[in-house]
């Protein structure tokens, strides 16, 4: 069974989002091929201080150390620009891509078919193959462009997951309601691999 999946990460806040999407896809024995947008690099480091390698094998070892999972799953990362890389290719085989977090910008360039750089490229692919894309726009307030750009992208096939935690299961921690964004954004790819209470699930 292919359990492969492109992780695109934009420079949107809100770097745990992806995070802890990694952690749980490779804990779950998926094969995850990353690719951060530049932007996403300057973020990381603003809200956690954090400089993540762009070199793409000394960022996996980065990954793996960080998440303390070295072994799990399979782990490939790709520079933003190496538009000639498997997963820029309509044939390369995945179950679908996540762009998460999703800034504007990378949203306003997929709606409109602009490839700039890798993960746009990647996302651009899944939509002209008719493969899953899902995205997680962080930002607030959305702003008429930002609305028309989220609908052309649904209109095109993408899945729409705002960053928007529920509390009905009663979280008790950030990381809970992380959980609850990732949860539902994997749901659109039929993934279930985070511990989650769902509504009414004992009934």
């Amino acid at each position: 069974m292919n359990k492969s999946i492109i992780v695109g990460i934009s420079g949107a806040s809100g770097m745990i989002y992806a995070v802890r999407t990694l952690k749980y896809l490779l804990e779950a024995e998926y094969t995850v091929y990353v690719v951060a947008s530049k932007a996403s690099y300057m973020v990381w480091l603003e809200e956690d201080g954090i400089k993540v390698p762009q070199e793409p094998e000394t960022q996996e070892k980065f990954w793996r150390s960080y998440l303390q999972i070295p072994t799990q799953g399979k782990l490939i990362c790709h520079r933003w620009g190496d538009v000639g890389a498997s997963i820029a290719s309509g044939s390369f085989r995945t179950l679908g891509m996540v762009v998460i977090p999703c800034s504007m910008s990378t949203v306003a360039k997929i709606s409109h078919g602009l490839s700039s750089d890798l993960l746009e490229r990647a996302a651009d692919v899944q939509l002209k193959e008719g493969k899953p894309l899902v995205v997680v726009p962080r930002e607030t307030p959305f702003s008429l462009i930002h609305l028309r750009n989220l609908t052309q992208l649904a209109e095109a096939g993408a899945k729409i997951v705002p960053a928007i935690p529920a509390w009905y299961h009663q979280p008790r921690s950030i990381e809970d309601l992380v959980d609850f964004v990732i949860a539902r954004t994997l749901d659109q790819l039929n993934i279930d691999c985070i511990p989650l209470k769902r509504w009414k699930e004992t009934e």
